[in-house]
Order: structure tokens, then C-alpha cells, then sequence
């Protein structure tokens, strides 16, 4: 029960849920609310509303919640029906959503990896605090202690890889030229490489300038993606850490660019678009 003591509808299998379809960069999402009433996921129903073939199609499914600290919480699982910590574009998207329904220009979302501010920055213009990376072998998670910096991840590695937390792991590998890797063979192998205890988001990054880098991810649980906000942060993270890019550099990205500010604080800020494609009902046959 609620505080005042009132039942909140829950779902059941014979219900229609709605949803919105959104996307980042072509990094796209459909999206629940569940704050008002709850909406059971089996792991079965969001593979399928996932996938392009049989249901809406997504990289992740977001669902958003009740919270205490901040205007929604923001659940998210990735394809393969496992639940993720974090996402910068879903960020993007979901703060779209509560500006509009709120008419501020300001939103927090309560993710598992703490709360994250967003800001409007224009029409279709957000920016999210992605709060402070943690680089410690522990915090990615690394299965063995390890330079964090230089992550020597075998054969299948083109280079080493500069590792960090966004609330979620990742690994960043500079290399000549991203768009020269089998992204299909590699991602995949090393995203289960046995240092990953809980898997890895996989970046190749080439370097063009101090201020722009262009990468291509594979995202944990999701594969190719058109872009990933975490991923972006990670590699504006480890260019500047290994002395390659400026602490404000834009990372481009397959489906456009995502602008990254490492700032004194510590904090690093992300932003770019967030974009609605449609509203739509799922049919309980899907969620079920």
C-alpha cells in the first residue's frame, strides 16, 4: 500500500500496457510507466517487446517507477532480458518525458547507479550529470586486481584497454581505425572476457583530434548499438586520462555526436538528443 494506505493498481497478464518509443542517436527504447500502475516483466516478455521481428523492437526497455529521490526511477534491461544499471541515452529520453509532463526544464532520475540531473538544453537538447567515474579494479568490476589504465585483454584485443565504471563496466580500446574492427567477432568475445565478472560494454575509439574522437560500441547484452551515452562518457574518460583528448571533447558516434565534459569536480556531463518516435498499446499476449 501507498502512504495513504491505498492498494495501487497492478497489471495483470489479461491488461494492455502503453508505451513510448524514443531514441538517442538512433539508440532507441520503448518506455513503461509503471509510477501510477505496476507492470510485472517477465524476462520472456522483454525479450520479446524487444525484439524487431515479433514485438516493438528496442536496444533497451526502460520502466519507470515510483521514487523518493527524484521525479521517476528509471529500471532498465538490455535485450537479452537482463537488467542494466545505467544508460545515458534512456537518461536523455526519459528526462524529456518528465520536462514535458512537468513543464520544467529540469528533471532527476533515480537509476540503480544513484540520482542523475538533467537539464534542457534546447528543443530536442538535454544534458545529464552522470555523476563521478570510478576507476578502481573493484568498482568496474575487474576479476583480479589491475591497472585499470592498461587491461590486457588477450589476442582478441587490438590494444590494451582503459577500463572505468559509469555505473555500469566498460573498456575503451584506442586503435588506428574503429571502423577497420570486426565489431561482430571481437565485441562479443571480449564482452565476456573472463576479467568481466559481470560483462563488459566494449569500446573501439580512434582519435582524430584533441577535442573529437569516433568510436563504435558493443553494448553488454545488446550488441551494435548506433550509439551508447555510457560508452561515450567512458571513452572522453580514458582519452583523457591516457593525455590523447581535452577534458571537453564530442565523441561521434555511428548514429551522430554526444558532446562529454569531464568537469573539476568530477562529475562528467553528457548531452545531446532525445527524440519521441510514437505512442503505442502492447497487447497482453506480449507482456505476458
Amino acid at each position: 500500500m501507498d502512504a495513504g494506505g491505498v492498494r495501487p493498481y497492478i497489471a495483470t497478464a489479461m491488461d494492455p500496457v502503453s508505451f513510448v518509443k524514443m531514441h538517442g542517436l538512433g539508440n532507441d527504447f520503448v518506455i513503461i510507466d509503471a509510477r501510477e500502475r505496476a507492470a510485472p516483466l517477465p524476462a520472456c516478455a522483454i525479450r520479446t517487446i524487444a525484439d524487431r521481428h515479433v514485438g516493438v523492437g528496442c536496444d533497451q526497455l526502460i520502466r519507470l517507477e515510483p521514487s523518493i529521490t527524484g521525479d521517476a526511477f528509471m529500471r532498465i534491461w538490455n535485450p537479452d532480458g537482463n537488467e542494466a544499471e545505467a544508460c545515458g541515452n534512456g537518461t536523455r529520453c526519459v528526462a524529456r518525458l518528465i520536462m514535458e509532463e512537468t513543464g520544467r526544464d529540469d528533471a532527476g532520475i533515480e537509476t540503480r547507479s544513484g540520482l542523475l540531473k538533467a537539464r534542457r538544453r534546447g528543443v530536442e537538447m538535454f544534458d545529464v550529470d552522470m555523476g563521478c567515474p570510478r576507476f578502481g579494479w573493484r568498482d568496474v568490476p575487474l576479476a583480479s586486481p589491475t591497472d585499470t589504465l592498461q587491461v590486457d585483454l588477450g589476442d582478441a584485443a587490438p590494444s590494451p584497454a582503459a577500463c572505468v565504471s559509469i555505473g555500469n563496466p566498460h573498456a575503451v580500446l584506442f586503435v588506428e581505425d574503429c571502423d577497420a574492427v570486426d565489431l561482430a567477432t571481437t565485441g562479443p568475445l571480449l564482452e565476456g572476457h573472463s576479467l568481466f565478472p559481470r560483462r563488459a560494454n566494449i569500446s573501439f575509439a580512434t582519435v582524430e583530434t584533441e577535442s573529437r574522437v569516433r568510436a563504435r560500441v558493443w553494448e553488454r547484452g545488446a550488441g551494435a548499438t548506433l550509439a551508447c551515452g555510457s560508452a561515450a562518457c567512458a571513452i572522453a574518460l580514458a582519452g583523457h586520462r591516457r593525455g590523447l583528448t581535452l577534458r571537453q571533447v564530442t565523441v561521434a558516434l555511428p548514429g551522430g555526436d554526444l558532446d562529454l565534459d569531464w568537469r573539476e569536480n568530477g562529475h562528467i556531463h553528457m548531452a545531446g538528443p532525445a527524440r519521441l518516435v510514437c505512442r503505442g498499446t502492447l497487447m497482453p499476449e506480449i507482456t505476458a
